[in-house]
């Protein structure tokens, strides 16, 4: 049971496809087909079901979880002997739906440490728990519930969300608005899973309404631009206020208590985090979010 048959198995078990695995580990698969019946018969039991399509049954997921908690141990432990040999303080690895509201703590921790490497990786909020525990990462930041046993966590963050209109929309010059008076009204929304259309759906969702969306894609950073354009109206954080991309778009309230967004940071419980990532915690946690 080597190291690579493990690396190789956590790659099956996450795509459920053998083809696809092994493309992206660019092995062929009649190999990693023999890499995966090879594992199975050291442990006596299957890992995947294989009627239809390759499932990873229960058994496989309680073997995955030892694998990601072993693999991140080694790794955690070749850092730590880095750091000990004194190669500096090493990498910082941090993971975010999206890096647009982190570009002043990023610089500024950047300017602060400049020996630092730092490593970000985008992710859904789904994949931050498993990444953590396997210490794919040190820290993950999330503006939705990051699902998993064994994290500690620190709000960074809690902000009111608004309704951006064009200037020239009717809505423009209302203060306020309910999410009834919404019904119909275009919307540029962010791809399913990301917080803001997680928000928008749930807002609609608790008025027995569902939201009209015209247009839905992965660049958060477009969105008001596109309102801007005039190709719809849609929901931006108030961290976002304060940027020159939307000061062409009017600001309106919305009429709920639940149309907010909290900013989490979260780690593993149980692992030891290195200097760098330390002072990526610590400069995040002291970051003033709202005067910056």
């Amino acid at each position: 049971m080597d190291l690579n048959s493990l690396r190789q198995f956590l790659v099956v078990a996450r795509l459920e496809h053998l083809s696809g695995a092994a493309e992206e580990l660019r092995v062929a698969q009649p190999s990693l087909s023999r890499t995966i019946a090879r594992l199975e018969s050291e442990l006596g039991t299957p890992l995947f079901d294989r009627a239809g399509r390759l499932r990873l049954n229960d058994t496989g997921k309680l073997f995955r979880g030892h694998v990601e908690r072993a693999l991140g141990e080694l790794e955690a432990g070749r850092r730590a002997v880095a750091e000990a040999a004194g190669e500096g303080f090493g990498t910082v690895r941090l993971a975010s739906e999206t890096f647009l509201t982190f570009t002043g703590p990023l610089a500024a921790y950047k300017q602060a440490h400049p020996d630092i490497e730092v490593e970000l990786h985008q992710m859904p909020a789904a994949d931050m728990a498993r990444a953590l525990h396997a210490q794919d990462v040190d820290l993950c930041a999330a503006s939705q519930p990051v699902r998993g046993d064994g994290l500690e966590s620190v709000r960074l963050l809690d902000e009111q969300v608004w309704l951006a209109t064009p200037l020239d929309h009717p809505l423009a010059g209302r203060s306020s608005v309910t999410v009834d008076e919404l019904a119909g009204e275009p919307f540029i929304a962010a791809h399913r899973g990301h917080w803001q259309r997680r928000l928008l759906d749930r807002l609609f969702a608790a008025r027995d309404l569902a939201p009209r969306i015209v247009c839905e894609g992965d660049e958060v950073s477009a969105i008001a631009e596109l309102i801007k354009a005039g190709l719809g109206i849609g929901l931006v954080p108030a961290l976002a206020r304060r940027t020159d991309s939307v000061a062409s778009v009017a600001w309106i309230a919305v009429d709920s208590p639940d149309c907010r967004r909290a900013l989490t940071l979260h780690w593993g419980a149980g692992s030891r985090l290195s200097t760098a990532a330390r002072l990526m915690r610590t400069s995040l946690t002291d970051w003033n979010w709202t005067a910056a």
